[in-house]
């Protein structure tokens, strides 16, 4: 007999229980075309899929910015791809777009679910943080474009692969990295800090009203694993209703995050540089997910208004509708700032 067992298809994942609980298992969610009706209930049952990333504001962000034919955009954080999907559709026929994103895991497979639509826009796909904006317009050769778009979110790729460390949800390796090649680790950070450096990081990054309490109890400890941090943010509050130590285990893990990719210099060069990079009368949104950020690119609007730099500003922040925050639970601390270059 020719047993030619190389040839077999390769058997999923084994798993405990009914259902599958691990993001490596959910095999279903890892192939949405195949498995179209699953996707569906998960939608419907307002949580996002495994594997997958819904578009927050995606009509507000479109109205905002007004893509049209022959246009030339640049989404610098592609994640998912599902704003640039939206993108992508106004800019034809003529349009171009530019896509950036520093993930080198989830930036080749977007590059490849975006070109499988078949828009005819010229799109190509940069490695890079938004912050090196200009060098990459200059690559492009272009001196301006008609709209920029910047979402500054986690995505959800990210956040349900355990073993890139965003989570508390699963438990994997402390890592943080958006490009796990480059840098310091989250748990490598962490040793390195002493409490009063530590208190600093969780007061500017998060906010965090027991930095200084957490920053003597963390510090001096290796923490190899999500679930290590979380439980020893856990322990050092144990006098806190549990609501209120759980938002503070999400603000430690968001402060070392934004540490980790040192993302609040990033955003300020990107902002610095947002005004140089628009055509006359282009316009750039900013989906933004906490205090920190959105101060950052609201004093940088304004600033820019009062220099003459930018014709206009949005006065007031633009949230998601009731019915995205409950069809998309993710969405609900987004907010949305726009400017227009001035013309």
């Amino acid at each position: 007999m020719n047993d030619d067992r190389s040839a077999r298809p390769p058997r999923r994942l084994r798993y405990r229980g009914k259902n599958p609980r691990r993001f490596e298992e959910k095999y279903k969610e890892h192939d949405p075309q195949r498995y179209g009706e699953t996707i569906a209930k998960v939608l419907a049952s307002g949580k996002t899929p495994a594997g997958m990333h819904r578009p927050i504001m995606a009509t507000e962000i479109m109205e905002v910015l007004g893509p049209r034919p022959g246009h030339v955009a640049v989404d610098a954080t592609l994640g998912y791809g599902g704003h640039a999907q939206e993108i992508l559709a106004r800019l034809q026929p003529g349009g171009r777009l530019l896509g950036l994103d520093v993930d080198p895991i989830e930036l080749p497979r977007t590059e490849a679910r975006l070109r499988s639509l078949g828009h005819d826009a010229e799109f190509t796909v940069y490695r890079s943080n938004f912050a090196g904006l200009p060098q990459i317009l200059a690559q492009a050769g272009l001196s301006g474009v008609d709209l920029i778009l910047a979402d500054l979110g986690l995505s959800s790729m990210q956040l349900d692969d355990a073993s890139r460390g965003f989570s508390i949800k699963y438990d994997g390796p402390l890592d943080m990295r958006m490009n796990p090649a480059r840098g310091r680790s989250a748990a490598a950070l962490l040793r390195g800090l002493d409490a009063a450096k530590l208190t600093r990081l969780l007061e500017e990054n998060a906010d965090e009203p027991h930095a200084e309490l957490l920053g003597a109890a963390l510090t001096g400890k290796a923490f190899a694993t999500t679930r290590s941090l979380a439980s020893a943010v856990r322990a050092a509050l144990p006098r806190l209703p549990e609501q209120a130590i759980e938002l503070s285990v999400r603000r430690v893990f968001q402060a070392v995050r934004i540490a980790v990719n040192d993302e609040f210099s990033a955003l300020e060069a990107f902002l610095r540089q947002l005004p140089s990079c628009l055509n006359p009368g282009g316009r750039v949104a900013v989906l933004t997910f906490h205090s920190g950020e959105d101060r950052r690119v609201k004093k940088s609007f304004a600033a820019g208004q009062r220099l003459g730099l930018y014709g206009n500003v949005s006065k007031e922040v633009v949230r998601p509708s009731a019915a995205e925050r409950s069809a998309n639970p993710r969405s609900a601390a987004a907010k949305l700032r726009w400017a227009q270059r001035s013309a």
